[in-house]
């Protein structure tokens, strides 16, 4: 069978690039090997899952309500593993149906089975019934990841698991080695550590969450000891090896030995290439099973692109989907206009969001620049809520008062963040929140309390640093017009 594009993953950037060709009157088949469906990991085990499972925990615990009710205020004193997987599936259930509405309503042909290159522009795929021929002009690799499974990690999925596999656990444990401190690995930890868990988290780093503000980072893990989890970092774990009583010990370099009831190995992903053929195609993943791709998401192959995960960092959901269809859109030769200010979310307790520079990136670039911050315990809204902790930072040029940044932890932050990222869009200043009427009491009120803050921080050397870009600005105009005239002088 011939088509105009093959997807291969049907994780966000497959789903949406395989639709953007679809609305381009393009013959379209998608392969997925998961006998669970169309989804991918974001679906069945990453994203979705993992998202559920903690807003089923922060409901459970009543954790928005502990500051002012106390403790007795829980949905459930005894939560199970039932209990989070029991909601996982409803939600997991729904998303399905509607990507299996959205492929048939589009005519997307979608094959069950495992792709492998027998050429540059075929495929094989084994199926339940058998192996089916396909052939393409055009390709996307959108296979995604899989969990890093080193050999010397004793996994059983029981004791020792990965975040895979985390979903079938069959009860919480009383205690939790979490090694790994990235997204994934925090996003579970302080959610264990939440239900009561025991949680410690090892990294070979000093610094974890390095493309984070530094004090945003700061404040999670404030947040984190609160809860009881300790944070060894800057220890390399050299073995992990099971012990009597069904318990696991964690031998660092360093000499320490940690004991726990369970171990999440969360240190790392590989591109889940393995099983594809690339070489046949003519393309070879790097040491992790990753993608090359350029700006348009082409492989050195050139009818072959790559998108989502498999093509590295960032590795979100939302950025996948952004490339699926910039990948599609220049396979076909179609214009595509992508997003400036990509925003990022992390899940932790409480949400990280950011979009933009950093403090620590404008520090480098010597950008002139000041810091507006608002606290939610400042905010009716965040007292009314119960987060005292959250907090939101906006990061402007002291001369143009241009948005540069945005960084926010707290509750809804993911969602707070994008009014900073369509202001930034738009190249606004802070001046915009401070004229701005926000609906009171909202959490976006965050924004005017912070351009207040920041503002007041220039005092008069900001108006002369405004002043001084103002006149910048006129003389450059007039440069320009110089030129134009000398131009027009000419001919």
């Amino acid at each position: 069978m011939r088509y105009d594009l093959v997807v291969i993953g049907s994780g966000p950037a497959g789903q949406k690039g395989a639709i953007a060709a679809a609305k381009l009157n393009k013959r379209v088949a998608m392969i997925e090997r998961s006998p669970l469906g169309p989804g991918g990991v974001c679906l069945h085990s990453g994203t979705i899952p993992s998202k559920t499972m903690r807003e089923a925990i922060l409901h459970l615990t009543g954790f928005h309500q502990r500051e002012m009710f106390g403790e007795r205020h829980r949905e459930k004193r005894k939560i199970t593993m039932h209990d989070l997987k029991r909601q996982v599936a409803y939600v997991v259930e729904h998303e399905l149906d509607v990507i299996h509405d959205q492929l048939d309503r589009n005519g997307i042909d979608l094959f069950r089975g495992d792709a492998r290159f027998t050429g540059p522009h075929d495929l094989a795929v084994e199926c339940a019934e058998g192996t089916v021929q396909l052939a393409s002009e055009n390709f996307l690799v959108s296979c995604g990841t899989k969990p890093a499974r080193p050999a010397n990690i004793p996994f059983d999925g029981k004791r020792v698991f990965d975040s895979d596999e985390i979903l079938h656990l069959e009860s919480i444990p009383r205690s939790l080695i979490v090694v790994g401190g990235g997204v994934i690995g925090l996003e579970y930890a302080i959610m264990f550590a939440t239900l009561g868990v025991r949680v410690t988290v090892v990294d070979g780093r000093e610094r974890i969450l390095e493309f984070c503000d530094r004090e945003i980072v700061d404040t999670l893990l404030f947040h984190g000891r609160s809860l009881g989890m300790v944070f060894r970092l800057g220890e390399d774990v050299i073995a992990v090896e099971h012990i009597a009583g069904d318990r696991v010990a964690v031998q660092l370099e360093s000499g320490k030995r940690l004991i726990g009831d369970s171990l999440l190995f969360t240190a790392g992903r590989v591109g889940d290439t393995e099983r594809l053929n690339l070489p046949a195609a003519g393309l070879e993943p790097d040491e992790r099973g990753r993608l090359w791709c350029d700006e348009n998401h082409r492989t050195w192959v050139p009818h072959i692109y790559g998108a989502g995960d498999v093509v590295g960092f960032p590795a979100l959901a939302s950025v996948s989907m952004e490339q699926g269809r910039r990948a599609v859109c220049h396979a076909f030769g179609r214009t595509f206009e992508g997003c400036r200010h990509m925003p990022y979310g992390l899940y932790t307790i409480p949400e990280i969001s950011m979009v933009g520079k950093s403090e620590e990136q404008l520090t480098k670039e010597r950008t002139p620049y000041e810091v507006g911050i608002a606290r939610f315990r400042e905010i009716a809204r965040g007292q009314i809520l119960g987060d005292k902790l959250g907090m939101l930072k906006i990061l402007f040029n002291r001369a143009t008062r241009k948005l540069l940044g945005v960084h926010c932890i707290g509750e809804t932050a993911t969602e707070i963040i994008h009014i900073g990222q369509s202001v930034m869009a738009f190249d606004g200043t802070i001046d915009y929140f401070r004229d701005t009427v926000f609906n009171y009491p909202t959490m976006a009120e965050c924004y005017k309390v912070a351009a207040f803050d920041g503002l007041n921080k220039l005092g008069f050397d900001g108006e002369a640093d405004r002043d001084d870009a103002q006149e910048c600005k006129v003389a450059e105009e007039a440069v320009q017009l110089s030129e134009a005239a000398a131009e027009m002088a000419a001919v």
